[in-house]
C-alpha cells in the first residue's frame, strides 16, 4: 500500500506545480561522492524511468553503453512446484551478487524467458530481492537495475518497483497490448506508437501523483526508498524482497506466492477477478451491488431501505447477519467477541439515544450530494443526538438559523475545515459545533479535491465563493500546514473564531498514524479521527481506492496504544470511520479504543443510494448525488428513515453489550481483551496475526478512554480577548470607535475572536457599528483571520505567516514604520487563505503563495513569492512589484493586475488555465482607483510613483485571468467596438 504525507510534511500538487518536479534517470555505476574523477561522472542520462523494448536491446548490444551489461532470468520452473519460486528468487540473488562484484553496470531483470515449462516470478519480488541483496552486501551502487517486466501494466505496481530499487522500467506486454489494440481498430485514427506514447505518458503520470502524495518532487528520491507497508504478507517474503516494510498482521508466504504465480501461468490469459468491479466468480466486495448483479452485500443494503421504509426490525436483523456473516473480508471479520462477565439484561444496559449520540456522519458536502440528501442526513443526526459533517463546500445560512429547533434542524454541527476552505466563513465558523480539519481522505490519502463545472450550480457557486460552470480543485495539501506546528496554529485559530466549538482533526489509517495522533493531542483537539482506506467515497480514483492507505482495525489500535503510552488518551476523543454498517462494527471499534464512529456510504444507503458509483458524474439516479433538477426530484429519503437506521444499529449494540456483561459504550472501549482470533473457513486469512492489535496496555491502570474536562483543552489570546472586550459592544451599540494597542509577535490570531463574535450576531451582513484599530508593532501568525464587516484594522510594522486567513470582510492595512528605508517585506506567507471578502491592502512584498484559493478578496500587494493566486477563484490582487514563479497556478476565477516593467512575467506564468493580457481602459480605471486607495491608505511611495507617471505605468500592467474569462472580456471589448454609435 501506498503511504502519504500527514502533518509532517506536505504532498504536492503533481499537476499544478510540475515545475519542482522531475523524472530524470540516470544508469551506470556511482562512484563515491568525494571522487574527483571525469570518470565519475560518466553516467547514461534519460528523461524518465519508462523505457521501450528496443532501448532494453541497445543496452545489451552495447554492453550498458560500456559499463558492462547483463540479463537475469526472472523465471522459475514449472515443474518444481510453488516451491520453486522461493528457490529462483534466491538464485536470482546470488547471480546478482556475484555480476555486481564484476563490475557489471547495469542488471536487466527480464521475465521474457515465460514458456509452457517456465512461469514467471513477479517482478515486484525479483526486483525487491535483488535490490536488498546487493544493498546488504554494499554493491547496491556498482551497478543499475533495469525491469523488463510484462506483469507491470499500472502506475502503482510500476511506483512499487521503483520503490524497491528499479532504476528503469520496461513495461513489454502494456506496451504490445496497446499497440495490438490500437492498429486492430478500424473506427479509430490511433495507431500503435500514439498509443504507446500515451500509455507512458498516462504511467509517468500516475507515479508523479503517486510520489507526490509524500511530498517527493524527484524520482530520484523516491527511487528505493520503499514508502509502502504491506497488508497480509508474511515475515518471510518481507524479509527477503521487501526488507523493513510494516506488514503488522503478517500473513502469506512464499508457498501461496508460488501457487498463485503457477495459477496465473496455467490460466494463460488474464481472467477478469473483479478486482474493481464485482464479478460472480470474482473477489468478494463489502459493497456489492444488486444493480450490476452482484453478490449478497447489496442485497443487504436492499434489506436496510426495506426495514426503515417499513418499520421491521426483523429485516434490519437480516441486514446485520448479512454483513456479520460475510466471508472475511477486514480484519474485523478475523475477531471473535470475548465476555467480560456474564449477561445482563438489556435493560440494563445504556439507553439506545445515548450511544447515537456517538454517531456522525461522514464528510459529504452539499455540491458531492444533493441539497435534499444533505439537509435529510443533517436532520436525521439532529434528530438522534449525533453530528452531520457537511463536508468541503460551505453550508447555506438559512441553515444555520435552524439550529435548535425540535423539527426541522438542518445545521450540520460539524463544519469541515478543508484544504480549499470553499465556504469557509466566520460565519459557517461561528454556527458549529465542532470544527473538522480535515488533513486526509480514506478513500485518496494524500490528494486533493475537485468537482467537476458541471455540478457547480448557480447554487453550489454561491455556497463556494464561484462561478457556476467552473471546475473548482483542493489543493492536495493544507498551505498552512506544513508541520504539528503548523497544524497547532490553525487549531488555535479556529478556538479563536469559535471558542465553543470542539476541534478535531481528521487522519487517515497507516503505520505510524499514531505518532501523528499523539501531536494532535498534544496540539490541543477535542477529538482525533481515524478513517480507513475501506470508505465508499464514489469519486475516488481507482488506484487511491485499491493501493492507498489500510483498514481502520489497524489505523485505531496504534492510535490507541501511542496515546495510552504516551499517557495522552484520557485528554482527547477517539473517532473512527471507513466502511461501518452494524452495531458489531461499531462494537469492535469501540473495544479497540474509538469513542465515536461515523458513518458514510451505510448513511447514503439508507437515503436511497444504489451504490451506481457514479457520483463524480452528476448522474445519480436516485437523487442522491446530483445537481440535476430532474434527477434530484427523485429523491425519496426522509430524516426519520435515516434516523430508524441509527436507532436500529444502537439496539444491536446495546444487545451485544449485554451478552458481553457490559452496561455501557463507556465500559467497552480500549477493552481489547473482550476480542478474539478465530479461525476462518479461507486458509490464508488464517495466516495473520492480529496480537499486534489486541495487546493490552502493561498498565492496567492507565486511562483508556477519554475522561477529561473540555475545558483543558480551550486555549486564548489576551490580546484578541481585549480587542473583543474593547470592541464587540459599542459595534454593537452602532458607535463608531478608534482603538490603538501594542503588538508583538507572540499575539497570534489578532481579530478572529472579534470577528466570529460579530458573524454570530450578524451573520454576512455589516453591524451598526465599526471599529478602526490601529497596532504598531510585529504582528504573531493569523493576523487579521477571520476578520468580517465593521472591522479596520491598520498596522504599522509587519506581520507573519497567513494575513487575512479566512478574512469574510473589513479591511487590513499593513504599512512600514515612517523610517523604513524602503522595500520592505511586511507579511508572511500563505495571506489571504481562504479568503471570502474584504480587502487588504499591504505597503510592502509579501511571501509565496498570496491569495492561494481567494475566493472574493481584493488586495493590493507591492511584491509576492512564488505561487501567487493558486487556486484562486474570486477576487482582485493587485502587485505593484515583482512575482514569483508559478502564478496563477490552478486559478478559475477573479483576476489578478501585475506590474512588470522587467518583463519577467512571461516566464513566472503558469499558463494551464490562464494568459495574461493587456487590460482595457475600464480594466485600467480600476487598477487606478485601488492604487489610489492603497496610497491613501498606506502613503505607499512606490504607489506615488506609479500614479505619478501613470501614462508610463499602464504600459507595464498587465491582466493575468483565466483563459475563458479572457475570452469573454475580449469579446466584449469587441462587441462594444463594432457597436454603432
Amino acid at each position: 500500500r501506498q503511504r502519504f504525507a500527514q502533518v509532517t510534511n506536505p504532498p504536492i500538487d503533481h499537476l499544478r506545480e510540475r515545475l519542482v518536479m522531475s523524472l530524470r534517470t540516470l544508469l551506470g555505476p556511482r562512484k563515491p561522492i568525494l571522487t574527483e574523477k571525469a570518470e565519475a561522472a560518466r553516467l547514461l542520462t534519460l528523461k524518465s524511468f519508462f523505457i521501450y523494448p528496443s532501448a532494453v536491446v541497445d543496452l545489451l548490444k552495447s554492453e550498458g553503453q560500456g559499463f558492462g551489461c547483463a540479463r537475469l532470468d526472472a523465471t522459475f520452473l514449472v515443474a518444481d512446484g510453488a516451491a520453486g519460486l522461493r528457490t529462483a528468487v534466491e538464485k536470482l540473488g546470488d547471480e546478482a551478487e556475484q555480476l555486481a562484484r564484476q563490475d557489471t553496470g547495469i542488471l536487466i531483470i527480464d521475465d521474457g524467458g515465460i514458456s509452457p515449462e517456465r512461469a514467471s516470478i513477479p517482478a515486484l519480488l525479483a526486483t525487491g530481492a535483488v535490490h536488498h541483496r546487493l544493498v546488504s552486501k554494499g554493491l547496491r551502487m556498482n551497478t543499475s537495475l533495469v525491469v523488463q517486466a510484462d506483469d507491470a501494466r499500472d502506475s502503482h505496481y510500476i511506483a512499487c518497483l521503483l520503490g524497491y530499487g528499479a532504476d528503469a522500467i520496461c513495461p513489454g506486454l502494456a506496451l504490445e497490448t496497446v499497440a495490438s489494440e490500437a492498429d486492430a481498430n478500424e473506427d479509430s485514427e490511433l495507431v500503435g506508437p500514439e498509443a504507446q506514447a500515451r500509455l507512458q505518458a498516462a504511467m509517468e503520470d500516475g507515479v508523479l501523483k503517486i510520489m507526490s502524495k509524500m511530498g517527493i518532487s524527484t524520482v530520484d528520491s523516491y527511487r528505493g526508498a520503499q514508502i509502502f507497508e504491506a497488508i497480509g504478507l508474511g515475515r518471510e517474503v518481507v524479509d527477503v524482497s521487501f526488507t523493513g516494510t510494516p506488514s503488522v498482521m503478517g500473513g502469506i508466504g512464499w508457498h501461496e506466492l508460488g501457487e498463485d504465480a503457477l495459477a496465473r501461468h496455467a490460466e494463460g490469459r488474464l481472467v477478469d477477478a473483479g478486482y474493481y468491479r464485482a464479478r460472480k466468480r470474482g473477489e468478494y466486495h463489502t459493497h456489492n451491488d444488486d444493480v450490476v448483479k452482484s453478490l449478497n452485500e447489496f442485497k443487504a443494503a436492499h434489506l436496510l431501505q426495506r426495514a426503515l421504509k417499513d418499520g421491521h426490525d426483523e429485516l434490519y436483523d437480516q441486514f446485520a447477519s448479512l454483513v456479520n456473516g460475510r466471508p472475511a473480508t477486514e480484519p474485523r471479520d478475523l475477531f471473535e467477541l470475548v465476555p467480560a462477565g456474564d449477561p445482563i439484561p438489556i435493560d440494563e444496559v445504556e439507553p439506545a439515544l445515548q450511544i447515537t449520540r456517538r454517531f456522525s456522519t461522514g464528510a459529504m458536502s452539499h455540491g458531492s450530494l444533493s441539497r435534499e440528501a444533505h439537509e435529510t442526513l443533517a436532520e436525521a443526526m439532529n434528530l438522534v443526538g449525533g453530528r452531520s459533517n457537511c463536508g468541503e463546500g460551505g453550508e447555506a445560512p438559512y441553515r444555520f438559523r435552524t439550529r435548535g429547533q425540535e423539527k426541522g434542524d438542518k445545521n450540520s454541527r460539524i463544519k469541515q475545515i478543508a484544504s480549499g476552505r470553499f465556504g469557509v466563513t466566520p460565519e459557517y465558523c461561528a454556527f458549529a459545533d465542532e470544527l473538522n480539519i480535515k488533513i486526509a481522505q480514506g478513500s485518496k490519502p494524500g490528494e486533493g479535491g475537485q468537482i467537476p463545472g458541471a455540478k457547480v450550480s448557480d447554487e453550489i457557486a454561491g455556497l463556494r465563493h464561484t462561478q457556476p460552470g467552473i471546475g473548482l480543485i483542493s489543493p492536495p495539501p493544507h498551505h498552512d500546514i506544513y508541520s504539528i506546528e503548523d497544524l497547532a496554529q490553525l487549531i488555535f485559530d479556529l478556538k479563536q473564531v469559535n471558542g465553543l466549538a470542539d476541534v478535531s482533526v481528521k487522519l487517515v489509517a497507516e503505520d505510524g498514524v499514531g505518532t501523528i495522533a499523539a501531536g494532535v493531542a498534544k496540539a490541543l483537539a477535542e477529538v482525533v479521527q481515524i478513517s480507513g482506506a475501506n470508505g465508499g467515497t464514489g469519486a475516488s480514483p481507482l488506484m487511491s481506492i485499491k493501493h492507498a492507505g489500510l483498514p481502520w482495525e489497524l489505523g485505531l489500535a496504534d492510535t490507541q496504544q501511542a496515546l495510552v503510552e504516551n499517557k495522552l488518551r484520557d485528554r482527547i476523543r477517539v473517532r473512527v470511520d471507513g466502511g461501518f454498517m452494524t452495531g458489531r462494527d461499531v462494537l469492535i471499534a469501540a473495544l479497540l479504543g474509538a469513542d465515536e464512529y461515523s458513518f458514510g456510504t451505510a448513511a447514503m444507503i439508507a437515503e436511497g443510494c444504489i451504490m451506481v458509483r457514479a457520483c463524480h458524474k452528476d448522474t445519480c439516479p436516485t437523487g442522491v448525488a446530483t445537481q440535476r433538477p430532474h434527477l434530484r426530484a427523485k429523491f425519496a429519503g426522509t430524516p426519520e428513515g435515516v434516523a430508524a437506521y441509527f436507532i436500529y444499529l444502537a439496539e444491536e449494540i446495546r444487545g451485544l453489550l449485554a451478552s458481553l456483561g457490559l452496561r455501557s459504550l463507556d465500559d467497552a472501549i480500549g477493552h481489547v481483551e473482550c476480542l478474539r482470533q478465530k479461525k476462518v473457513g479461507n486458509e490464508r486469512g488464517n495466516t495473520m496475526d492480529l496480537t499486534p492489535l489486541i495487546t493490552p496496555p502493561e498498565d492496567a491502570d492507565t486511562p483508556r478512554r477519554f475522561v477529561a474536562p473540555v475545558d483543558i483543552q480551550k486555549t486564548r489570546s489576551s490580546l484578541g480577548d481585549q480587542l473583543l472586550a474593547d470592541a464587540f459592544r459599542p459595534i454593537w451599540d452602532g458607535d463608531e470607535i478608534e482603538l490603538t494597542y501594542k503588538i508583538t509577535n507572540s499575539d497570534r490570531t489578532i481579530g478572529a475572536a472579534l470577528g466570529g463574535a460579530i458573524a454570530l450576531e450578524y451573520g454576512s451582513v455589516p453591524p451598526r457599528g465599526t471599529a478602526a484599530v490601529r497596532f504598531d508593532g510585529s504582528a504573531g501568525q493569523s493576523f487579521g483571520a477571520f476578520l468580517t464587516h465593521g472591522i479596520e484594522f491598520d498596522l504599522v510594522g509587519e506581520a507573519n505567516d497567513y494575513v487575512g486567513k479566512g478574512i469574510g470582510g473589513g479591511r487590513v492595512v499593513i504599512r512600514p514604520p515612517a523610517n523604513d528605508k524602503g522595500d520592505p517585506v511586511l507579511a508572511g506567507n500563505t495571506c489571504l487563505y481562504g479568503a471570502t471578502a474584504g480587502d487588504v491592502f499591504i505597503a510592502g512584498s509579501a511571501g509565496e503563495r498570496f491569495a492561494v484559493r481567494n475566493s472574493g478578496a481584493t488586495a493590493v500587494v507591492e511584491g509576492v513569492g512564488d505561487h501567487c493566486c493558486e487556486y484562486m477563484t474570486g477576487g482582485t490582487v493587485v502587485v505593484l512589484g515583482p512575482v514569483g514563479y508559478n502564478l496563477g497556478a490552478g486559478m478559475t476565477g477573479g483576476q489578478a493586475f501585475v506590474y512588470d516593467p522587467d518583463a519577467n512575467l512571461t516566464a513566472r506564468l503558469n499558463t494551464a488555465l490562464v494568459e495574461a493580457v493587456r487590460p482595457d481602459a475600464e480594466l485600467l480605471e480600476e487598477v487606478r482607483w485601488l492604487i489610489e486607495r492603497h496610497h491613501e491608505l498606506t502613503q505607499s511611495p512606490r504607489a506615488a510613483d506609479l500614479l505619478r507617471d501613470w501614462a508610463s505605468t499602464v504600459n507595464h500592467m498587465w491582466l493575468v485571468a483565466p483563459t475563458d474569462q479572457i475570452r469573454r472580456i475580449q469579446a466584449e471589448q469587441a462587441g462594444r467596438v463594432s457597436a454603432p454609435a
